[in-house]
């Protein structure tokens, strides 16, 4: 398969890497003792429905995969939610829906709320540079405290949640699916990034830079470390998700990734 060429093949695959680690994520951080966090995760057909009770945020309740196939699975899918007293939102990738299927959303109260681009490109032999003091290695386990700060304050969470993301990304650490980066300024922990291989595909899972660090080339230097970790690992394709023009985005694009798809989040009204 020519990577180089957007099909529909390609978008299938970009779309379950996305559902892949979205799905090992969420059974890892269920296995929590006691399932802490009240993760729940349904299949319906081709879609994958994701709950977490406590972690309202759209990222962990939301639905992936959604075909025309599935249109008829859509009033239980939204009962699903409905139940367990959350609205819905489904993750759209375009040829995926076609304007039937969108209407049966439109018409059960869902719209358009926003956009994703999710990029892609052929893991290569990357020069992984280093500018100044900067230095890049594999996150180890005794870290995790330190990845969840800089997790937390680089997105703008507040601190009190910074044990919670140590304990959810501490169960990933030796599942071999995984692996954690952190970037160091003049021996500062500075910035990290995420990824998960499966299938011959890494996923760019997550990337986070603390605010005083900016605009030092940290996340590109993340992005060629990653790619150059997914050559190593015979992975074929190599895969990232942002906000359209990002940002993320353009520093994707300047170390050659290409945009694979656009995709449309619904939510209910």
């Amino acid at each position: 398969m020519n990577y180089f060429i957007p099909s529909r093949q390609l978008m299938k695959e970009i779309e379950h890497s996305e559902i892949n680690y979205m799905h090992d994520r969420m059974l890892a951080i269920q296995s929590r003792l006691n399932n802490p966090e009240g993760i729940e995760v349904q299949q319906f057909g081709n879609a994958w429905c994701f709950y977490s009770r406590t972690m309202p945020w759209a990222a962990f309740n939301t639905v992936k995969g959604m075909t025309n196939a599935d249109i008829e699975l859509l009033d239980p899918i939204i009962e699903f939610y409905k139940k367990r007293d959350r609205k819905a939102q489904f993750e759209i990738v375009p040829t995926h829906l076609d304007h039937h299927a969108l209407k049966q959303l439109s018409d059960r109260g869902f719209y358009a709320s926003g956009s994703h681009a999710s990029l892609y490109m052929e893991p290569i032999e990357m020069f992984e540079e280093t500018q100044g003091q900067i230095q890049i290695l594999e996150l180890q386990e005794d870290q995790f405290h330190l990845y969840a700060t800089i997790h937390c304050r680089g997105t703008g969470l507040a601190d009190d949640g910074i044990p919670y993301v140590c304990e959810n990304n501490k169960v990933l650490y030796n599942r071999p699916e995984w692996k954690y980066f952190i970037a160091y300024v003049n021996e500062e922990p500075a910035a990290v990034g995420v990824m998960h291989m499966k299938n011959s595909i890494a996923s760019f899972t997550f990337a986070a830079t603390l605010p005083a660090y900016r605009n030092q080339g940290l996340q590109q230097g993340l992005l060629k470390r990653r790619i150059a970790e997914a050559r190593r690992n015979n992975c074929k394709l190599a895969v990232s998700q942002c906000s359209f023009l990002s940002q993320s985005h353009r520093n994707m694009e300047r170390i050659g990734m290409k945009m694979g798809y656009v995709r449309t989040s619904w939510t209910e009204r």
